[in-house]
């Protein structure tokens, strides 16, 4: 059988409805222990004092809202390429996710920045770039409610999202790129030199993976929302024409 079968909207309902009670659960166990870890179970640091534990909300919703982009980008393709339904209607499900999760990680952020920087904002080029980012999540989801011919606005949505598609790969290899700004380095990364401690590491692995079943969980709940409304509104036309 085919991979291609599971993009079936019928066949999609079918299996997510299985899948969908397991992310949730997965969700709350798995962030639920990592941030009471986090913020109960964890020492002050020795720079950062009670304010490092802000790291088990802004680093989870900013890997989020960068890897819900990449997410959008290849449903995106696979829409432009296959024309299949249900991957434009995940990209869409996937967008207001990805904007909450932006403007938590920039709220966070400056939340953050106050303390360490002296300030709440900097034109640091990673939080430049995240912020152009976050504008065109909102710019993504107006266009879906700007067109309606559903085509349409699934096509010029994926040609959004491939320019768009820059701003998330700046906003994660920024500080990189660019060997300045206040931003500090990646606190997860394979050089185990740029990870914090293992007393904050473990609990912040245990939280990322939380977050990320509550992303796959809220997607599939949207995508199933949006297959619905899809066939409502072809019902209704239906009508309309009998």
């Amino acid at each position: 059988m085919s991979i291609w079968e599971y993009a079936n909207p019928r066949r999609f309902m079918a299996w997510t409805a299985t899948v969908q009670p397991w992310a949730w659960a997965l969700a709350i166990a798995l962030s639920g222990t990592g941030l009471i870890w986090g913020f109960f179970f964890t020492p002050e640091d020795f720079r950062m004092g009670h304010s490092v534990k802000i790291i088990y909300i802004h680093v989870p919703s900013a890997f989020l809202a960068i890897n819900a982009w990449f997410m959008m980008l290849v449903t995106s393709l696979i829409w432009l390429i296959r024309r299949h339904h249900v991957s434009a209607l995940a990209a869409r499900a996937a967008a207001p996710i990805g904007l909450i999760m932006t403007v938590v990680a920039l709220l966070t952020g400056a939340i953050w920045g106050k303390p360490m920087w002296g300030t709440y904002w900097e034109w640091d080029p990673r939080l430049t770039s995240f912020l152009i980012l976050g504008l065109f999540y909102i710019g993504y989801v107006a266009l879906w409610s700007a067109i309606e011919d559903q085509d349409q606005a699934a096509d010029l949505t994926a040609i959004l999202c491939l320019v768009g598609s820059v701003f998330a790969v700046l906003s994660r290899y920024a500080a990189q790129f660019w060997n300045q700004g206040l931003h500090q380095g990646a606190s997860l990364s394979l050089d185990a030199e740029e990870n914090v401690a293992d007393v904050f590491w473990l609990p912040l692995v245990v939280t990322l993976a939380g977050f990320v079943a509550l992303f796959v969980a809220l997607v599939l709940l949207r995508t199933r929302t949006e297959i619905r409304r899809r066939r409502l509104h072809a019902l209704a036309t239906r009508e309309r024409m009998a």
